[in-house]
């Protein structure tokens, strides 16, 4: 579909409806028991639900958890096409400040060092992001090295908001119905908790969560969060010997106490690790969160049991109740509800493909709301979005490569 690349009024809408969205902020809350986690995440929603009204979308929703959805009718006189949907999720990670997002285009990037802040000279360098070196010549998007972009997962909102758009405006592109999904809260494992399968109503689907131009992805983590509180005892410290009991260094103990060389940093490909996510302490209380993540069913449990042990031993060595741990699973490695469903694969590859993209499938060292949807009968791989750097100040990601995924959304649908 080179309309979509090379028309000039699309690349305009893609690119600012993209910088609407990123402004809006929708930080998720994982200390929150509520759905969505945080109020702000209302304003972008009933934004992308009023939106969808207004290009055409038929039956679109929004219910009381902040679930979007809405549907491109089919054009087809015989309908015989699966319903496909496409999802993605609008809020930011809680990682790095989503607040007073102000991004910068930067068109014809000439491969130099792009200066993001005059004030602070925070630089984005290709000297540090070698990935910068792709998109020369091309119109990247960037933060003012204040904030994330909030690209995970915006640019996926805005790639299948812009393609149904598209759609619409071009009844030529024969396709079944359409089912199009947004979600709060995919940021701290919830996003797809209470989304109604059944009401969405589509045979599968595509996450719209991924990174760079060309990633298929249909295995990922298996994934949880840890929790670990640590009771001290303050005392003035004039007075302090022999009975104060400090909960921060007790923490930071704690924390040298998992595999220094199984952390984010020192692993890649299939490895699991621990991640220390949040370390809040005072001399009284100490609270450590963790995300725990393998790919293999048998290792993530081993790691489960594991860190469950080391607060075992810790309490032997300081004391019955000093700490305590709580677990929560928050998705399962989706590989094994493809076994007899490669199509749904193969045809996102084949978009791909149509595109002019060389498709990359690998396992993702992450997870998205598809993860969870395919155990809960949604069979649904994730597919590129375009954004580079997620969850930092860092983060960028160039305008033609979300017009790319949102042509593979195109080609996917095509009877």
């Amino acid at each position: 579909m080179s309309a979509i690349e090379f028309n000039p009024l699309w690349k305009e809408k893609l690119l600012n409806r993209f910088l609407t969205y990123v402004k809006i902020y929708s930080t998720s809350d994982a200390e929150s028991e509520t759905t969505p986690s945080t109020e702000r995440q209302w304003d972008i929603a009933n934004y992308i639900a009023e939106e969808l009204k207004t290009i055409g979308l038929e039956e679109v929703s929004i219910d009381e958890n902040g679930y979007i959805m809405g549907y491109v009718p089919s054009n087809l006189e015989n309908n015989d096409q699966p319903t496909i949907g496409f999802i993605s999720h609008y809020d930011t990670s809680p990682d790095f400040s989503g607040e007073n997002v102000k991004p910068q285009v930067w068109e014809n990037y000439d491969g130099s060092d792009l200066v993001l802040n005059q004030t602070t000279g925070f630089t984005l360098s290709p000297s540090k992001f070698e990935s910068l070196k792709k998109y020369v010549g091309q119109t990247l998007i960037t933060t003012d090295g204040n904030t994330l972009l909030g690209a995970d997962d915006k640019a996926g909102c805005a790639e299948i908001v812009t393609a149904a758009e598209y759609l619409i405006a071009h009844p030529e592109i024969k396709h079944g119905r359409i089912a199009v999904g947004f979600t709060p809260d995919e940021e701290i494992g919830r996003g797809a908790h209470k989304f109604d399968v059944a009401k969405f109503g589509a045979e599968y689907a595509y996450t719209m969560d991924g990174g760079e131009v060309g990633e298929l992805e249909y295995e990922n983590f298996n994934a949880a969060g840890a929790v670990v509180k640590i009771h001290g005892l303050s005392v003035h410290p004039g007075y302090a010997y022999g009975k104060m009991v400090n909960a921060a260094l007790l923490a930071a103990e704690f924390a040298q106490m998992l595999p220094a060389n199984e952390t984010p940093a020192t692993t890649k490909g299939f490895d699991g690790f621990y991640h220390l996510m949040d370390l809040n302490a005072d001399i009284s209380e100490a609270k450590l969160q963790y995300i725990i993540r393998d790919h293999d069913a048998d290792k993530f449990e081993a790691r489960k049991k594991f860190i469950e042990e080391k607060v075992a031993e810790f309490n032997q060595k300081h004391g019955d109740g000093t700490a305590e741990i709580e677990i929560k699973e928050q998705y399962r490695n989706m590989k094994q509800q493809f076994e007899g469903k490669m199509y749904i694969i193969d045809r996102a590859a084949a978009a791909m493909k149509e595109a002019g993209i060389e498709p990359k499938i690998k396992a993702i060292r992450g997870g998205t709301d598809g993860a969870q949807l395919s155990y809960m009968g949604l069979p649904c791989p994730n597919i590129f979005a375009g954004g580079i750097n997620f969850h930092g100040p860092y983060e960028y990601v160039a305008l033609e490569s979300m017009q790319k995924a949102m042509e593979v959304i195109v080609n996917i649908v095509k009877a």
